[in-house]
């Protein structure tokens, strides 16, 4: 049985846009896309400040590898829609 420790997430970039990626710990890997050039999404560089807009948790690592590509394959409208309050 896989543990569900995963969890999707979205992150705003200064410019507007928005990333998505999967983590076991989303506050770690949202430092690491801040400060780690080598641990940090290349896409991200140069962006910031990044804050995480939106989190989906309790995934298995299968389940949320499908949802980080469902969530990629949506339109930046849908996306909005997905963290607006």
């Amino acid at each position: 049985m896989s543990a569900k420790n995963w969890s999707v997430y979205m992150i705003r970039c200064s410019d507007g846009s928005l990333y998505t990626g999967i983590s076991t710990d989303v506050t770690r890997r949202l430092k690491e896309h801040m400060h780690d050039k080598t641990k940090g999404a290349k896409s991200l560089r140069g962006k910031g400040p990044l804050r995480v807009v939106h989190e989906e948790s309790g995934l298995s690592h299968g389940d949320a590898l499908k949802r980080e590509l469902a969530v990629k394959k949506l339109s930046k409208q849908q996306k909005e829609q997905m963290i607006s309050p």
